[in-house]
């Protein structure tokens, strides 16, 4: 039976619910991480950074590959359900690592799977998803995300604080919710591929899809695909934020508050997100989000007390708002027999484009200060910002 084209379809809501479980489990691990590996492994700052270097290189490569198989639309259910499963295995065995280079490369095994299972994840939701509706399909979906970031590192605390578990036994605990992702993901996925499956797969013809993607403004635009990765180039990285609210005397036993609260402003932000891009178009809400990092920056960069840069740290959760939804609605709009592709040039480009970004404003933080790499990266912002001004969508 036909969905309506203006409805949530149901594959939507259930990758939501995966992404809730998965991000859940998730953070319930990631900000526990450093301490296990310095205090209980004897590692250094140097595998810290190796951590996350190591996993976000090897999941950007596996994004490419991703991608292009899931142009085989056959092909889009083994690697999300395989993807989903090598996270929900990997992160609980963390707990019983006995060397940081094991947890390195667990974690790059996490990232594996993500690469894995991002692109073909985001062709289905684009296919299910009417172009209408598209930014709201994947506000959605970034909505549930991020109360997942929320729940996670909340429940984590709980397990700490009050039920007094060590990070090791919290993070094999992790477990149960990453199960609990693969069983929906499987249930999700299930018609995936099948002819009669009408909601990930449109009964309309191709040319009508390319039609319709042409009158939704959306269609393909190499510019404005590369001005999104160099935005993730020119972006501060988050714990690069973190470190800002300290400096400006944030004490830190109210940065983890922050952190869920940032996500709590995603997450309640994301849906309206998307439906603003399906009103005015992905470019213009991105280049709204563009604009107002730039803020962001700035006002971090000379904010003169801590609750005024715990204010403005909040609204870098309204930039996330502003960008992730509508980024994912414009790559959808390419045609549909590409789309796998597609995502997985998105996904590996913006994550290789942060990452060099990361290094570039580590090392200029470390060099010069906070403040000059926060106007830095506001004025990179404002150069996108008017340059994509006469990008063509």
């Amino acid at each position: 039976m036909a969905v309506k084209r203006n409805s949530l379809p149901s594959v939507v809501r259930q990758f939501g619910l995966v992404s809730f479980f998965n991000d859940l489990a998730s953070e319930m691990v990631y900000p526990l991480l450093p301490a296990l590996i310095t205090t209980r492994l004897g590692g250094s700052a140097f595998a810290l950074g190796a951590l996350d270097g190591i996993a976000d290189a090897i999941a950007a490569g596996m994004k490419l590959v991703a991608g292009r198989l899931s142009d085989t639309v056959k092909w889009r259910r083994p690697l999300v359900v395989t993807g989903y499963t090598i996270a929900a295995v990997a992160r609980p065995v963390i707990a019983h690592a006995s060397a940081a280079w094991q947890v390195i490369a667990l974690r790059a095994a996490d990232r594996t799977g993500k690469g894995m299972r991002n692109p073909p994840r985001d062709a289905v939701i684009a296919d299910a998803a009417a172009p209408e509706i598209r930014g709201r399909a994947f506000g959605y979906h970034r909505s549930m995300d991020h109360a997942g970031a929320v729940a996670g590192p909340l429940i984590a605390w709980i397990m700490l604080s009050a039920v007094g578990m060590d990070p090791a036994q919290v993070i094999a605990w992790s477990i149960i919710p990453g199960v609990l992702a693969v069983v929906v993901v499987v249930w999700a996925t299930r018609r995936i591929g099948e002819p009669h499956d009408v909601e990930q797969h449109s009964t309309e013809p191709e040319s009508e899809h390319r039609a319709e993607d042409r009158d939704s403004g959306i269609h393909s635009s190499k510019s404005l695909l590369s001005l999104i990765m160099l935005f993730a180039l020119a972006r501060f990285p988050e714990t690069l934020f973190l470190l800002r609210l300290q400096d400006t005397g944030v004490m830190v036993a109210l940065v983890p508050a922050l952190w869920a609260a940032l996500h709590i402003v995603r997450t309640l932000g994301s849906y309206p997100g998307g439906w603003l891009s399906d009103q005015i178009g992905p470019r213009f809400t991105m280049l709204l989000g563009w604009g107002l990092y730039a803020m962001v920056c700035l006002g971090l960069a000379m904010a003169p007390t801590p609750l005024v840069a715990a204010a403005w740290f909040l609204g870098f959760g309204l930039v996330t708002v502003l960008t992730e939804s509508p980024e994912r609605a414009f790559v959808a709009g390419y045609t549909a027999r590409r789309r796998g592709t597609r995502f997985g040039i998105y996904h590996a480009g913006v994550g290789l484009a942060g990452l060099a970004g990361g290094l570039m404003f580590g090392a200029v933080y470390a060099g010069v200060g906070g403040t000059i790499a926060l106007n830095i990266s506001a004025g990179l912002a404002v150069l996108l910002v008017a340059a994509g001004m006469f990008t063509r969508q």
